[in-house]
């Protein structure tokens, strides 16, 4: 007589473990392959985040240009025009166009350094490229272009004015006042470096966000935890 009972599946009996759990496993795969698209999604469209970055980075590159373009044509105009010891009035004695033969940093300070001035200006290009890359915050993209620019701007007097290739003196002609005569680059590089001091002090990071922000939402939270865990209890 058969022991088998009338309702036994077989099938499911004689089939091996192993093969059972594979028919599950298709499933949790796809679990699994879906949890870097959840976290994409959570995080934000990925695509937006993409295109935002090279738009910094081109407004970085294109204001580093202007200043740049803008710092060699006034230049050679200068050398072409003003004569040295031949200052040309603008506003009287205040505002004057002066030749100056600068071997030194902006508003001929350390004019003996002209080498190491070189080279900390070639560190400071890397260094803007460099941040320029995951910038997103279109005033750090400005305050860096400045710097760029001016840097740029002056390292081209650097390599290709005399005396020689690193040693080579910066041409500055605007004197105003009391003030030591600069230059267009030079002065995109004060202007650009204040505002990377304000916007560091204010706590604008070149990724867009604030710091403040983020105290806030850690603030937010703790106070959010603090108020389920009394709840609970």
């Amino acid at each position: 007589m058969s022991t088998d009972h009338p309702d036994r599946d077989v099938n499911a009996e004689d089939q091996p473990i192993t093969e059972i759990s594979k028919a599950d496993e298709p499933e949790t795969v796809q679990q699994k392959d879906a949890k870097p698209e959840v976290a994409e999604s959570e995080g934000g469209d990925p695509s937006e985040s993409s295109a935002a970055k090279p738009r910094k980075l081109t407004t970085l590159i294109a204001i580093a240009s202007v200043i740049l373009l803008s710092d060699i044509l006034t230049k050679v105009w200068a050398v072409a025009a003003v004569k040295p010891g031949q200052p040309i009035e603008i506003i009287g004695d205040v505002v004057t166009f002066t030749m100056v033969r600068n071997p030194g940093a902006a508003f001929s300070m350390a004019t003996s350094m002209t080498w190491i001035l070189t080279l900390v200006a070639i560190g400071v290009v890397i260094g803007v490229i460099k941040i320029g890359r995951t910038l997103r915050s279109p005033w750090w993209a400005l305050g860096l272009g400045l710097v760029l620019g001016g840097a740029l701007g002056n390292l081209v007097d650097r390599f290709f004015r005399s005396p020689g290739i690193m040693r080579g003196h910066v041409v500055d002609f605007v004197s105003v006042g009391w003030w030591p005569v600069f230059n267009i680059a030079d002065s995109a590089i004060v202007c650009g470096a204040i505002l990377l001091v304000v916007l560091t002090l204010f706590g604008f990071e070149p990724n867009g966000e604030r710091l403040r922000d983020h105290k806030t939402d850690d603030k937010k939270l703790t106070d959010s935890k603090a108020a389920a865990e009394g709840e609970t209890k």
